[in-house]
C-alpha cells in the first residue's frame, strides 16, 4: 500500500460495537482472566497489555503506523520530542561514551548533552559540517551515536543521509537523525541505512497545534532496549494524545503537500525582495544543498528561513508589523508562525554557538501553514515595508 493508505488503514483491531473509527482506550490497567496468564504476559511469555506505562492500544496504533511509514522494524511514542531525544540517549548510552552530534540541533538538545549526559560520564562533540568526511576526525574508540537533524533547525541544513549511515556501518557507531522537518511523508532516512529516526510529533504530525507527543522508530533490538528504559522510567503519551496523533497521521500527506507549495512560493517571493539579504529553503536552487535535497526528500518541507539586510531592531520591526501570522514558539501548525530564533528557539546557546550554524540577529523563521499563499505574501510584505 502506499503513503496515504498506510496512514488511513492501519487501525486498532474492530471491537464488538464494530466501530469504522478507532476509540480511545482511556484506561491505566487492563483485567487477567486468571493467574497463569498474569504470570505469562508480565514476564513477556505471552503478549498482553499490563499497565498503560507499559502498553496502550492507541499508543500502538500510533507507534505501529509511525514504524510502516518511516520503513522500521518498530517504534516507540513518548511524551514530547525532547522525552523522544533523552529516552533514546539515555537508553543506549552508558558511562565513558561519546557522541558526535552536529552543532546545528535544536538548542535544548545540546543542552541536555552540556547539563546532564556530560555530569554522567558522557562527553560529546559538536561538529559544524554537513559533509560525513568532515566528521570522521572526530571518531574516538568510545563513539557510540551520532546524531544529526535534516532539515536543521531553523538554518535548514542538509545532511546526505547515505553517506553518513555508511561511515557509521564503518565505525560501528548507531546513527540517530531527527526527521521532524521532513516527517516520514518527505524522507524515511531508515531508507537511507540510518538506524533510528526521531520526531516531535507535536509539530508536522499533529499539525493543529493541539497535542504534544514524540516517537522513536528503528531497528527492532534498539526499540526493544527502549522500551524496557521506558517502562522504568515512565516517560510514555497519553491515550488521548497518540488517538489524535494517530488520526492526524490520515492527513499527514495532504497537510504537507500544501505546506510545500505554499512554503516554495513564500521562498521565491522572498528571494526577489530587496531588504532580504539571504533566503534559506531546500528546494530553491540557490540553496547549497539544494541537489542532495532533491535526491532524499519529496518536497522541500514547510519552513523557510530568511535573513533582513537590516539590524536587530529591523527584525523587531517586522515581528511587531505581523497582522495574520502568528508569534509563537512551536511550528508544523495550519495556521503560519513567525519566530525569531536567536531570542526565542535556540537563546539558550551562546552567542558564538548560534554564530557557528548561521543564526544571527537577523535570522527569521517562518512555519508556512494552510492559508491562502497570498495572504501569508500580503502579511509578510506588509510588515517588511514597514520595518
Amino acid at each position: 500500500m502506499k503513503f496515504e493508505t498506510i496512514a488511513i488503514r492501519t487501525q486498532t483491531e474492530r471491537g464488538k460495537q464494530n466501530e469504522h473509527s478507532t476509540p480511545i482506550f482511556a484506561t491505566s490497567s487492563y483485567l487477567f482472566n486468571d493467574a497463569d496468564e498474569m504470570r505469562m504476559i508480565f514476564s513477556d511469555e505471552m503478549p498482553g497489555n499490563v499497565y498503560s506505562r507499559y502498553t496502550n492500544p492507541s499508543v500502538r496504533e500510533f507507534e505501529n503506523k509511525i514504524a510502516l511509514l518511516e520503513h522500521t522494524e518498530d517504534a516507540r511514542a513518548t511524551t514530547t520530542g525532547m522525552a523522544a531525544i533523552f529516552t533514546a540517549f539515555a537508553c543506549l548510552l552508558g558511562q565513558g561514551d561519546h557522541v558526535l552530534m552536529s552543532q546545528a540541533v535544536f538548542g535544548s538538545t545540546i543542552k541536555i548533552m552540556e547539563n546532564f549526559f556530560s555530569k554522567w560520564g558522557i562527553t560529546y562533540t559538536l561538529v559544524n559540517s554537513e559533509n560525513a568526511e568532515d566528521w570522521e576526525e572526530f571518531i574516538l574508540p568510545n563513539t557510540r551515536l551520532l546524531y544529526f537533524e535534516t532539515p536543521s533547525n531553523p538554518g535548514l541544513q542538509i545532511f546526505r543521509l547515505q553517506s553518513f549511515a555508511d561511515m557509521c556501518k564503518k565505525h560501528g557507531i548507531i546513527s540517530i537523525v531527527d526527521n521532524c522537518f521532513a516527517t516520514p511523508y518527505l524522507q524515511q532516512p531508515a531508507k537511507h541505512g540510518i538506524d533510528m529516526v526521531i520526531h516531535s510529533a507535536t509539530k508536522y504530525i499533529d499539525g493543529q497545534g493541539r497535542v504534544m507527543g514524540g516517537v522513536i522508530a528503528g531497528k527492532k533490538e534498539h526499540i526493544t532496549a527502549i522500551e524496557q528504559f521506558m517502562r522504568n522510567a515512565g516517560p510514555s503519551l497519553s491515550p488521548f494524545n497518540a488517538w489524535v496523533l494517530s488520526k492526524s497521521l490520515e492527513t499527514l500527506a495532504v497537510r504537507m503537500d500544501r505546506h510545500c507549495s505554499n512554503a516554495l512560493a513564500l521562498a521565491e517571493w522572498l528571494s526577489g525582495q530587496d531588504k532580504i539579504k539571504r533566503v534559506s529553503y531546500p528546494f530553491l536552487e540557490s540553496h547549497p544543498s539544494y541537489e542532495i535535497a532533491k535526491q532524499q526528500m519529496k518536497a522541500g518541507g514547510g519552513i523557510v528561513a530568511f535573513e533582513l539586510d537590516g539590524d536587530l531592531q529591523m527584525g523587531k520591526n517586522l515581528l511587531n508589523n505581523i497582522g495574520m501570522l502568528s508569534m509563537s514558539a512551536n511550528l508544523g501548525d495550519t495556521r503560519s508562525i513567525i519566530t525569531h530564533p536567536a531570542s526565542t528557539t535556540h537563546s539558550k546557546l551562546t552567542e558564538e554557538q548560534r554564530k557557528l550554524v548561521g543564526i544571527n540577529a537577523s535570522l527569521i523563521r517562518v512555519s508556512v501553514g494552510l492559508e491562502h499563499i497570498d495572504d501569508i505574501i500580503a502579511d509578510v510584505e506588509q510588515a517588511l515595508i514597514k520595518a
